[in-house]
């Protein structure tokens, strides 16, 4: 009896403590998927907070473009009916410079020669 009786308390011992062990294992369990809970939520936002961004500069990009596109179309029409203001202003004063240049030309050709056949005779002269 006092075989039994030890026994049982032995058995009576050990499921105490057991059982004095499962809430401590619970309570770590329980904050591991509080963790793990926590990591997903923060997780998932950063996600959708990215996903959410980039939507929005898109977004940004195209308002921005249809904003300027109608600015450039105006700019490019400027440009271009200052650059035919020019090209009429700039056209007689190159034709003028085109009818100027070859008389000058030959004036020059004619003075290159008379000096060249100065040149020669002198070196004649000196020569003999």
């Amino acid at each position: 009896m006092k075989f039994s009786l030890i026994a049982a308390l032995v058995v009576f011992a050990l499921a105490q403590g057991s059982q004095a062990q499962v809430p401590g294992d619970i309570q770590r369990l329980t904050e591991y998927f509080e963790e793990m809970k926590n990591k997903m939520t923060e997780e998932l936002n950063k996600m959708v907070d990215t996903q959410d961004l980039a939507s929005q500069a898109q977004t940004f990009m195209e308002s921005q473009t249809a904003r300027l596109e109608p600015i450039a179309a105006q700019l490019q029409e400027k440009l271009k009916t200052i650059s035919a203001n020019v090209e009429e202003q700039i056209r007689p004063m190159t034709e003028n410079v085109q009818a100027q240049v070859p008389p000058m030309m030959e004036k020059l050709q004619t003075y290159v020669d008379a000096l060249l056949q100065q040149v020669a005779e002198r070196t004649k002269a000196v020569s003999y």
